[in-house]
């Protein structure tokens, strides 16, 4: 044991007694310009890529004027949604997917959902409107014709912003149904409890 000790102690004074090490200085991959100067750039040359390019002869359309008389909007409901265009200068017709709106909606409530920003606003009887309505239920889809309606009035006559804000027939109604849960029979249904 007696030999072994010195051999240790003198290990740790060379330890000890060594210089600290330089840090060793990484090269950057940034260069100056004078060296970037001297090498030479290797040039590759780009091949080009022949593509057969065939160019179709459309003739000019024969001066048709394509007048837009209405204005679009977009409402939305649950799942449904409408695209509403309004034409100014009209008798008080509502089209629907092609049909009547008396004929899409057929009950008195989904008749009176519909029509309910026009009796605000009293134009009832002197614009015209057609709806394209995709998804949802019947409620859904009247409620939102109503809000497309109510969209496309409000850029007919901004000074019908107040109004139509007051009635609510601007929001877009954000309620949908909430996804159901494993577990549980529906959103927040759960089963049956037993007791045995």
């Amino acid at each position: 044991m007696n030999e072994r000790t010195p051999v240790k102690k003198a290990a740790s004074a060379v330890k000890k007694s060594a210089p600290p090490r330089a840090p060793v200085k990484r090269q950057t991959a940034r260069r100056s310009p004078a060296a970037v100067a001297s090498k030479p750039v290797p040039v590759v040359k780009k091949t080009a890529v022949r593509r057969r390019s065939v160019q179709a002869v459309v003739p000019e359309p024969a001066a048709v004027k394509r007048s837009y008389n209405f204005l679009s909007a977009v409402g939305r409901r649950k799942e449904a949604v409408a695209r509403v265009r309004l034409f100014d200068k009209g008798s008080g017709k509502i089209t629907v997917n092609g049909q009547e709106f008396t004929k899409y909606f057929p009950t008195f409530d989904l008749q009176y959902v519909v029509l309910q920003p026009l009796k605000l606003l009293g134009l009832a009887t002197s614009v015209d409107f057609t709806a394209k309505v995709l998804g949802g239920g019947k409620f859904g889809q009247a409620e939102a014709v109503r809000h497309g309606m109510a969209r496309s009035l409000l850029l007919l006559k901004p000074e019908h912003r107040q109004a139509l804000r007051t009635a609510g027939y601007l929001t877009r109604d954000a309620r949908v149904k909430e996804r159901k849960k494993y577990g549980l029979k529906k959103a927040r249904r759960g089963p049956q409890f037993s007791k045995r």
